[in-house]
């Protein structure tokens, strides 16, 4: 009787451990969710989804160990299934033809902002850079978070700098502060 009695307070604090280190990544989750979504609204949806997973999938967890790409490796599944399901969208077949070919930044005589131009990206190279840049993972940490090969994380994030970097300089070559991306290896 006394050696269950232990093992549930044991467990017991186990779980409370594991909800301590879930609570401390709820800040990064949801600056990483913003991020992917644009919308406030849908990263709250996204981080509620990604902690509900997480508690349900808690057992798959490797206690000990990192619980962040842990969790961002779920919310990457998460938004990955939400961007796959079609969503139903009326468009007006010349908006349509505006969306498939964007036109230039520098055309559209708009001062570009960084969230407007990590929105521009594509999701594979937004995500990328991200969890680079963003949440400072190692190259290792995010090919096994998104569950693709190293030099693909390397290249994607090589792209989605390059397209940045063009963005915030525009026609001219420099912008107008004279600022670069720097190079993170």
């Amino acid at each position: 009787m006394f050696g269950r009695t232990a093992r549930l307070q044991r467990q017991q604090r186990e779980r409370q451990a594991d909800e301590q280190a879930m609570l401390a990544c709820l800040p990064r989750l949801r600056r990483y969710a913003r991020a992917l979504t644009g919308a406030r609204e849908s990263a709250d949806d996204l981080v509620q989804d990604t902690l509900e997973r997480a508690w349900q999938k808690l057992d798959s967890w490797k206690r000990g160990s990192d619980m962040r790409p842990w969790l961002f490796a779920i919310m990457h599944n998460l938004h990955a299934d939400q961007r796959r399901q079609p969503a139903l969208v009326t468009v007006e077949l010349e908006q349509a033809a505006h969306a498939a070919a964007p036109p230039s930044l520098a055309e559209q005589g708009m001062a570009l902002d960084l969230e407007a131009a990590l929105q521009l990206l594509p999701a594979e190279q937004r995500e990328v850079l991200l969890l680079v840049v963003l949440e400072e993972m190692r190259y290792e940490e995010v090919a096994a978070t998104l569950g693709i090969p190293t030099g693909t994380v390397m290249s994607r994030l090589s792209r989605a700098r390059e397209r940045l970097r063009q963005w915030m300089e525009g026609p001219g070559g420099r912008s107008e502060a004279g600022s670069t991306l720097k190079v993170v290896k």
